[in-house]
């Protein structure tokens, strides 16, 4: 029996999807923990490519796929998202289980999301508009509905109607939105069909996940976005609403955390980030084009450009401490082939001179020192075999290890899951 948790070290998209992908097939079951469908999983299965949003990457194995209670459903890009798969013969019916402790988005939250970003003008922090942080922001309050409410009709009516009127005067008297307001009826009516569709995959969740584990399975924890998203220790407040760190896997799957055994830390072998916030090494040149256009960097939720900068040893070094990474898959270490020399943060230099080696409260005002490594300028794309890497290439790897506290494990050379050099098969039951 192995748990192990996938996290993103950066500020997502690392290429957690394709490393989940890569460890499910002989995983007997895949559990996500946290956020919702305002990120995505760009997985290569077979010839065809797949983007999921909110179901779990094991869904394409027919492996055991299990949306936890830490997960904020939206149901209709749920069911939109399962038309879609089953329109490319990928069934979900006796592999999906969505948690009845899961919270709801509402029609009410993407509005506010919308809303919300319109009001703060160029201060906006760059959501996705999807209603995920004001879905966990009801969460918070105690103001939210959850899944299993909807097996109880007339109490989830009664507290609808309750909601709707208290969201109404919300949108009229703060937002001053002339936007149609909340119809309860209507909204009971949208989710009662909601309902139909989806309740045979409702359950006890957590119940579930224990019983594997102690029947000895093998389970995959996976989370959406990457550790500098997390709403207490990214760079806050450009983050998203949920605890994407490891720890959340225990609160977002009722587990306890002594059942984990591995925590597998994606890194991509440069940086990127989505939307508003501070980004110490991007790069506004032309190396930072070419990382764009070789890494195919736009978001696979929203279709935005992803800004691109070199590795910061600093940002990693902080996801080994705070997730208790134990090994590292690098990424997208074939984006780099055409570089004559590459570059790493090492140190910081702070606003008032100082330097630092280790990651400050705020990266506003920070100035990245940065040691240059030559680049292997041969194509790596494709290699499946460790000794046949050019030199730099594992020279650069060594590098990142040392700098940032935590061995490699595996080796992405491309997007398609036998494009990996996995260093260690025993480590992860493969």
């Amino acid at each position: 029996m192995a748990c192990v948790i996938i996290v993103g070290t950066q500020w997502g998209d690392e290429g957690k999807g394709k490393i989940v992908d890569l460890l499910t097939e002989r995983a007997d079951a895949v559990v996500r923990y946290q956020g919702g469908n305002n990120a995505g999983h760009t997985v290569m299965f077979g010839e065809k490519t797949f983007i999921l949003h909110l179901l779990p990457s094991g869904i394409l194995r027919k492996t055991t796929s299990i949306l936890g209670n830490g997960v904020v459903i939206d149901l209709a890009e749920m069911i939109k998202e399962i038309d879609e798969l089953a329109q490319m013969d990928i069934a979900v019916e006796d592999h999906l289980h969505i948690s009845d402790r899961a919270q709801l988005v509402m029609p009410w939250h993407k509005t506010f999301d919308r809303l919300g970003e319109e009001q703060k003008g160029k201060n906006k922090i760059g959501t996705t508009g999807r209603g995920i942080g004001p879905a966990y922001e009801d969460k918070v309050r105690r103001s939210g509905m959850r899944v299993g409410d909807l097996l109880e009709p007339e109490l989830f009516k009664a507290r609808l109607e309750e909601i709707v009127e208290e969201k109404n005067k919300l949108l009229e008297l703060y937002y001053k939105s002339d936007e149609p307001s909340f119809s309860a009826e209507e909204i009971f009516s949208e989710f009662t069909a909601y309902l139909k569709i989806l309740k045979p995959y409702i359950r006890d969740t957590p119940l579930l996940v224990n019983q594997m584990i102690e029947e000895g399975k093998n389970i995959l924890f996976e989370g959406a976005q990457g550790t500098f998203l997390d709403v207490d220790h990214g760079t806050y407040p450009f983050v998203t609403s949920s605890n994407t760190l490891a720890g959340g896997a225990c609160a977002g799957t009722g587990i306890g955390p002594t059942r984990i055994n591995e925590v597998l830390g994606i890194v991509k072998a440069y940086t990127t980030r989505v939307g508003s916030g501070p980004f110490p090494t991007e790069l506004l040149d032309n190396d930072g084009e070419l990382l764009q256009s070789e890494g195919h960097e736009f978001g696979a939720t929203t279709g935005r450009p992803r800004r691109c900068g070199w590795f910061d040893a600093l940002l990693v070094r902080q996801a080994v401490r705070l997730n208790g990474i134990t090994s590292m898959a690098v990424m997208k270490l074939d984006v780099l082939d055409k570089f004559d020399t590459l570059k790493i943060a090492v140190s910081y230099r702070l606003s008032n001179g100082e330097h630092t080696e280790n990651l400050p409260r705020s990266l506003e005002n920070v100035t990245p020192v940065l040691e240059e490594m030559p680049g292997w300028k041969c194509k790596s794309a494709g290699i499946t075999e460790y000794d046949q890497l050019p030199r730099e290439m594992l020279a650069y790897l060594e590098r990142i290890s040392e700098l940032v506290g935590a061995k490699v494990s595996i080796i992405s050379t491309g997007p398609k899951r036998e494009e990996t050099i996995v260093l260690n098969p025993d480590q992860f039951w493969l």
